[in-house]
């Protein structure tokens, strides 16, 4: 200890770096590349294994719930109506219901029958959908909006190509299929996007085939997962089917432009990554690991020479998913960490006095820069800027003591210290930023501003003494602060004056209903009071003003003044 008391501050921060330093520097400089090689083998199966799992558990929390959503839109055992166009209602109801089990991916299920009719129901939002009906069996198909469950349909518009749902994938293969399966993946007919669909058969009264009922999984949302997984510099991912198919790659295109300008399945033999070829060349030369579905990994060599490691496992369900998933990283990304760490090793001895130095004036310089931020936000609380952002430190030191006890601080200077509610200052910046947000979400809520003004308050302020004044306004805070919601802010205002902000009100007559209340809990008898004055003037109440935003006024003030305003003409009359 008393040798600390005789170092500098400086020399207190920089010896033990040194010493860190040093022990780091000589134990680096003893592994060797062989045993780094070593390790890197071990840890790159073992990462590349996570990146298919990671992958494989995406994929099925896009595909695993498609057999819920046809079950909801159509139960077991339900046949198909016989009129379309009389079952609507049933249908729209059955089908929210079902776009609601899994809205992301399987936002959309609908069903079309042998005669050509089609029912759809694609979900936009949790409040949004639109119909897509083609009720005649021939035609275009009609696309109506609504909102909610039992919403009225708004004016329909008709599309302009011609919708034969018999021709489509997956009523083909519905059709043919004894349970539900999965269609060939194909390019949807609207979004010019592949898509996966899971189909099942709807039979009529007497058994006989109806009709097909799906839900779709856009595979764009799989290929831009892949595009977001974190690889290495030169690694690569996708996913296929079982004939070399691409349904998402991690990098470039999994479609192709074809010679009529649309979008055309690309297969990975015909990729234009040679990477992506070679690995699905070396994958196809491994038929003994190939059906497997936990995942495998293997060395390849690329066409440059060069080692390349692969991990790959299948994915199959009940419903004839039948995908495969590929990850394949050149070794030279894993052993290029190891070479520039080994060389790193060699230069860190020489480098190591120089860092130390450098920590040591780097952590003097936080310090002073954490210095400066609690300076900084003194000065702005001095001029007073009392709702200022605190210094914030995310330290456990004493000087994030400090900067926490600052920031108590300034929470103490926007409370009101009679009543423990908001301030002036306070409420007034609550209003401001409530009505700012209200503006940038362009959305058709209202907000409430309610004044309350306590009634013959000075009366018991001049007879009882400001001691039982102060009880009274602790009491009246105490009910206004009961009777809100967690949402809403009350804070006192000046003398036996309150100010409420109504986050959210649904109309002017919600907001009235609240006013109303409050009124009432106000007039009820003073606890403050009991046993200074008769029950008959117990009682106190308060004059409640309100101004609705935007209706009434569109900045704070205004709507204060409405209020005020409104207050006085609610006022009851002076006591004798």
């Amino acid at each position: 200890m008393k040798l600390m008391v005789r170092l500098s501050l400086r020399q207190m921060l920089t010896l033990p770096y040194i010493a860190l330093v040093l022990l780091l520097t000589a134990a680096i400089g003893a592994l060797s590349y062989n045993a780094g090689r070593q390790a890197v083998d071990t840890l790159s199966d073992k990462l590349l294994t996570e990146t298919v799992n990671r992958i494989a558990q995406a994929v099925d929390r896009h595909v695993a719930g498609s057999e819920a959503v046809l079950e909801t839109a159509f139960p077991k055992g339900m046949t198909a109506p016989a009129l379309l166009a009389a079952d609507l209602p049933m249908l729209r109801t059955r089908f929210w219901l079902a776009t609601s089990v899994h809205r992301d991916p399987n936002n959309y299920a609908y069903y079309g029958d042998r005669n050509g009719h089609f029912f759809g129901l694609w979900r936009h939002s949790e409040d949004e959908a639109e119909l897509r009906l083609r009720l005649d069996g021939s035609g275009p198909r009609s696309i109506a909006r609504f909102q909610g469950i039992g919403g009225a349909l708004q004016p329909a518009q008709v599309e302009q190509r011609v919708f034969e749902p018999r021709e489509r994938p997956w009523f083909k293969a519905g059709q043919s299929a004894p349970t539900q399966t999965w269609t060939s993946i194909y390019i949807d007919f609207k979004t010019a996007e592949l898509v996966a669909t899971r189909a099942r058969r709807i039979n009529d009264a007497a058994g006989q085939f109806a009709g097909v009922v799906a839900t779709d999984l856009s595979l764009d949302r799989v290929n831009r997962f892949l595009h977001q997984l974190p690889l290495s510099t030169n690694g690569l991912a996708f996913v296929i089917e079982g004939d070399g198919q691409l349904i998402g790659v991690s990098r470039g295109a999994h479609l192709q432009a074809g010679a009529d300008g649309r979008n055309q399945r690309l297969n990975a033999q015909d990729s234009p990554d040679p990477l992506l070829q070679a690995a699905y060349k070396a994958y196809r030369g491994l038929p003994g690991q190939r059906s497997g579905e936990v995942p495998h990994t293997d060395v390849f060599e690329a066409a440059d020479g060069m080692p390349v490691q692969l991990a790959h496992a299948r994915m199959r369900d009940n419903a004839g998913l039948d995908w495969v998933i590929l990850v394949a990283v050149p070794r030279s990304d894993f052993l290029h960490r190891v070479t520039s760490s080994y060389r790193t090793s060699a230069l860190l001895g020489v480098a190591a006095a120089l860092v130390v130095l450098l920590i040591g004036l780097g952590v003097l310089t936080v310090v002073a820069r954490d210095l400066r931020r609690l300076a900084l936000a003194a000065q702005r609380v001095g001029d007073g800027q009392l709702d200022a952002p605190p210094p914030g430190l995310q330290r456990r030191d004493e000087l994030g003591d400090l900067s926490r006890s600052f920031a108590t601080m300034q929470q103490r200077l926007l409370t009101d210290r009679l009543t423990g509610l908001a301030n002036r200052e306070a409420v007034l910046r609550q209003i401001e930023e409530r009505l700012l947000r209200q503006r940038r979400s362009g959305d058709n809520g209202q907000v409430g501003v309610l004044f309350v003004d306590l009634n013959h308050f000075k009366h018991i302020n001049d007879r009882y003494g400001h001691d039982v004044g102060d009880r009274v306004l602790q009491e009246l805070a105490g009910r206004l602060r009961q009777r809100l919601r967690a949402a809403d802010t009350v804070a006192r205002y000046a003398g036996d004056e309150f100010v409420v902000l109504l986050d959210q009100v649904g109309s002017p007559a919600e907001a009235r209903a609240v006013r109303d209340q409050l009124e009432l809990a106000m007039a009820e008898p003073l606890q403050a009071l009991q046993g200074l004055a008769p029950a008959g003037q117990a009682l106190s109440g308060a004059a409640i003003g309100l101004a609705v935003y935007p209706d009434d006024a569109q900045d704070v003030h205004a709507l204060l003044r409405c209020a005020d305003l409104d207050m006085y003409s609610r006022k009851a009359p002076p006591a004798d």
